[in-house]
């Protein structure tokens, strides 16, 4: 009986034993795994931009690639738009039957993306686009269109120099006298037709006379009035001031200070000259001094129209 009980007594101590040794292997891997799964605080900056990319992770669908946070990446096509190849729509063409490459490789993924410093060729030629740009400036009067000192602070220059980094050029010039709209663009082709003979764009201006304009000088303004280089002719006049001192004149020419010159050859004096409308763009939203980019609704329509 006695070995009996002894062979009991160590039984149960070995059983004691081996349980006791597995609950202390249990503590030390989960001691081990807290340890491990301890990590040094992050930053708030380091927050955020983690969040930020676990957000747009989550965005994305399984297996998509995660998007570029490159801004200065555009599609290839727009490229070869921007660089006057083609439109967004041919260059898509283009890209599909493989003549567009890309660092020397041929790319085929019409939604490929370009960086500034990548080197894309169209039949072998090295294509360098610029992108286009279009900025309206309200013009206050006292401001010229070409300084003598570049960083003049009365040029129109001046008013639009931070709008882009691109060198953007006026259409056409406005006298240091008078305000109103101003395009900018680096667009050549678009400001050629702007200013073309056959296609001249429509101006609207505002005027101020010394005195009240007569109804017979109306009828001459509309048929024309002879000056030094030719006929000015308004294509529409209206008074726009019960006191015939304020009218509305519309025309399509680019001559320097046409309508001035216009009016002293019948005996007035132009008091202010605003231009209100330029290409069927207006002054709406725009405080005197202040420019603005066109709309790809207003690049479009203008490029219509001519």
């Amino acid at each position: 009986m006695n070995t009996k009980g002894n062979g009991r007594g160590k039984s149960t101590r070995t059983s004691r034993a081996n349980s006791t040794a597995s609950k202390s292997k249990s503590t030390t891997k989960k001691s081990s795994s807290t340890g491990k799964s301890q990590k040094p605080k992050l930053t708030n900056k380091e927050i955020k931009a983690k969040s930020r990319f676990v957000n747009l992770k989550d965005k994305q669908k399984k297996g998509d690639p995660l998007p570029s946070f490159n801004e200065d990446a555009i599609r290839l096509n727009k490229y070869l738009s921007n660089a006057g190849i083609c439109s967004r729509r041919e260059a898509d063409v283009l890209i599909a039957t493989g003549v567009v490459s890309v660092n020397g490789k041929i790319v085929t993924e019409l939604g490929y993306k370009v960086a500034p410093t990548d080197v894309v060729k169209y039949d072998e030629e090295t294509i360098r686009a610029e992108v286009k740009r279009y900025v309206l400036l309200n013009k206050p009067k006292g401001f010229v269109m070409v300084a003598n000192d570049p960083n003049s602070k009365k040029s129109a220059d001046y008013l639009v120099r931070k709008a882009c980094k691109e060198r953007i050029y006026p259409v056409d010039r406005l006298d240091k006298e008078t305000s109103g709209l101003v395009l900018f663009t680096n667009d050549g082709d678009l400001a050629k037709k702007l200013v073309h003979p056959l296609r001249k764009a429509a101006q609207i201006f505002e005027v101020e006379l010394n005195k009240p304009l007569k109804k017979e000088d109306v009828e001459k303004l509309r048929s024309g009035v002879d000056l030094e280089d030719g006929t000015s002719r308004f294509e529409e006049i209206e008074f726009t001031n019960p006191s015939y001192f304020e009218v509305g004149v519309k025309i399509r020419s680019t001559k320097n200070q046409l309508i001035r010159r216009t009016f002293e050859a019948l005996g007035y004096t132009v008091v202010r000259q605003d231009r209100v409308a330029y290409a069927d763009l207006t002054k709406k939203d725009l405080p005197r001094g202040y420019y603005r980019f066109l709309t790809e609704k207003e690049i479009s329509f203008i490029k219509m129209s001519l």
